[in-house]
């Protein structure tokens, strides 16, 4: 977690080009913020400078979800959806941050996976090997988001401490834009992990419908 006021960290453009997708062509921009090893991308549509309201997605890395279709989770959806929000929009920001498992790495990502089989929960697995239950900061995020000019952000997310985190870090969240997951037979003690324990706005079948489907 971030204190009040935080200053974001310092960023550099590495590299950037125009880059055509099956949603159509962004700005591809790759970042680096000195101390972190890591390089982190941003796809961009449309003039973002200056703009207020600019619908943004803060993407943590997902190779389960995001590359190899994981019904794990819903980090594959929310990245497909919001790609999709972005250029239906005509303008917007999808940051892919390294943040691979909540911020865990992506062996000890899969090590909880192994707890999670033998029954804990996302939350009880990563405090089990000896992490937070989310170790993720978006201090790299908003000084990206700052670079770029963006006013202040329509943000894509379920999660509550993006929203905290960014206005922390001084990015004006002038809206949250919910990414209503499909609860599946594989996600749903997951989905229902994040609303309980880490308290996300996500809705999900009731008790009894849930019992039903059992």
């Amino acid at each position: 977690m971030t204190s009040p006021d935080t200053t974001p960290p310092d960023i550099e453009l590495k590299a950037e080009s125009t880059l055509p997708t099956e949603f159509g062509a962004v700005r591809l921009m790759v970042f680096h913020s000195p101390g972190n090893e890591d390089d982190h991308l941003a796809l961009v549509v449309g003039e973002v400078a200056d703009a207020e309201g600019v619908l943004v997605r803060l993407h943590s890395e997902c190779i389960t979800g995001d590359l190899l279709g994981s019904l794990r989770c819903d980090c594959g959806e929310q990245f497909a959806e919001s790609r999709r929000l972005i250029h239906e929009a005509g303008q917007g920001v999808l940051l892919y941050l390294r943040q691979e498992g909540r911020g865990i790495g992506l062996v000890d990502k899969l090590r909880a996976y192994q707890l999670q089989d033998s029954g804990m929960d996302t939350v009880e697995a990563n405090l089990a090997i000896g992490h937070q239950a989310d170790a993720r900061d978006y201090g790299i995020g908003a000084a990206i988001l700052r670079s770029l000019g963006v006013g202040s952000v329509r943000l894509l997310t379920n999660n509550p401490d993006k929203i905290d985190q960014l206005k922390r870090y001084g990015v004006p969240v002038a809206e949250r834009v919910a990414l209503q997951p499909t609860p599946r037979e594989e996600n749903l003690r997951y989905l229902a992990t994040k609303v309980e324990a880490m308290r996300h706005d996500i809705e999900l079948p009731d008790a009894s419908a849930r019992a039903e489907s059992d």
